[in-house]
């Protein structure tokens, strides 16, 4: 599972919670550390991103770039200073406001890799 989030701290508590879910964590600090990850690894099924990353393209325009060209791979989208109905998502995104309920982000993770091995990335 691919993590992309800029902030180390929160990047660090999406990996222990990525790995406590079952999964092993892909660690990405920018939308274009994102977009080269998944150039290289094909192992990829899920990307789990901060929209609010100010250094980097917007989240959402990754989100959309990620459905474009990787489209088997889900996403889950988060963010502090956005909400659900002020963002446009691309299909089969789902986005959890922050703070999160780590739970509610696990169980996602779960249902949206249904299937695949539990150690895939």
């Amino acid at each position: 599972m691919l993590v992309v989030e800029d902030e180390p701290i929160l990047r660090l508590d999406a990996i222990d919670m990525v790995e406590e879910a079952g999964f092993e964590a892909v660690e990405a600090l920018s939308s274009a550390d994102a977009i080269q990850l998944l150039e290289e690894r094909l192992d990829i099924r899920l990307v789990y991103m901060d929209l609010d990353m100010p250094r980097s393209r917007s989240g959402i325009e990754i989100a959309a770039a990620i459905r474009k060209r990787w489209p088997p791979i889900e996403i889950i989208l988060t963010a502090a200073y956005f909400t659900r109905d002020s963002v446009r998502l691309p299909e089969r995104a789902e986005f959890y406001a922050k703070p999160i309920n780590r739970f509610e982000i696990i169980e996602a993770m779960r249902r949206l890799t249904e299937g695949e091995p539990e150690a895939s990335a």
